[in-house]
């Protein structure tokens, strides 16, 4: 018997996340005062002044806190309009990579200028929370290329992933768990057990995002360079010399991509090539990051342009 099925999610999907690339693009982060990303923030703040003293009471607090706003969020996204549009530009607010670019360029400009104390300025504001007022120039440059890599996963990659996987819900639950690994996911004692199930949940939702990142980085450093085939040796290589077990997969990628290496003191060593973190190579990292960004966008292309309706044999 043949019958014909429901439209499938993923290209409809598909076509909700090129409007969502379409308006990163074109019209960038909303307003401070109306971004979700803010609002979730302004949830986690909240849920670390009610939290209770005493490391289990705040380990059961953080967790419950962290499902309690991904039911919320999830449940306000859920009520948005289902239709392209709609869904594309709620979805846009979730994603960053045109203000990622810009903040990464505006490091690479102001080290093209000799002015290291702006760079340093501009990588502590915009994309590292470690201090930078001693690094020196090589180094600011190897962080902002790996802030760079580290967040095409966490803000392109992993979220269009929970939104394909998801729909808006799950990519809305996907971003408060990055948001409170980034607010309270330090090993310290103000965060140690109240972050805890947020740091963990963050690192296996971002297993399978991080290790694609990886891969689109070294299938746009072939496209760009013909170094595909060494990016993700070094990925494989050195991924794990990180405390994360997902951010040392781009980030070594990049490394292998730009025949360098990216060393942040005490912490790691990523890649082993000769050439000195730099605003040139700054600029590398950006053309081939924008590349793997333009592969995202044949993909979704791609599904997005599949028929409408398919037939089913039985």
């Amino acid at each position: 018997m043949t019958h014909i099925a429901n439209q499938p999610a993923l290209p409809a999907r598909c076509r909700a996340l090129l409007v969502a690339l379409a308006a990163d693009a074109l019209l960038g982060d909303p307003p401070n005062a109306w971004h979700p990303v803010v609002l979730l923030g302004g949830w986690m703040r909240l849920g670390e002044r009610l939290a209770p003293r005493g490391p289990a009471a705040r380990l059961g607090w953080g967790a419950a806190w962290l499902i309690a706003g991904a039911a919320v969020t999830a449940g306000a996204a859920r009520l948005l309009p289902r239709h392209a549009l709609a869904q594309g530009l709620a979805t846009s607010t979730l994603l960053a990579y045109r203000g990622l670019d810009r903040a990464v360029g505006a490091v690479q400009a102001a080290l093209e200028a000799g002015d290291l104390a702006e760079a340093r300025r501009l990588l502590s504001w915009h994309l590292v929370s470690r201090p930078t007022d001693e690094l020196d120039a090589d180094e600011v440059a190897a962080a902002a290329i790996e802030s760079l890599a580290e967040n095409l996963s966490d803000s392109l990659v992993a979220p269009a992933m929970a939104y394909l996987l998801g729909g808006l819900p799950g990519m809305a639950a996907y971003r408060l768990t990055n948001t409170a690994d980034a607010m309270w996911g330090y090993r310290d004692a103000r965060y140690e057990h109240l972050g805890k199930a947020a740091a963990r949940l963050d690192d296996a939702l971002n297993l399978l995002p991080a290790r694609l990142s990886a891969g689109l980085i070294a299938l746009a450093t072939q496209v760009t360079s013909g170094r595909g085939a060494a990016a993700w040796r070094a990925a494989r290589r050195d991924a794990s010399r990180t405390a994360s077990p997902n951010a040392g997969w781009p980030m070594a990628a990049i490394a292998g991509a730009l025949d360098t290496t990216l060393t942040k003191r005490g912490h790691y060593t990523l890649g082993d090539g000769a050439r000195v973190p730099s605003a040139a190579l700054i600029r590398e990292a950006r053309a081939i990051v924008g590349a793997a960004v333009a592969i995202v966008v044949v993909a979704c292309g791609v599904a997005a342009a599949l028929p409408p309706y398919y037939v089913e044999y039985q």
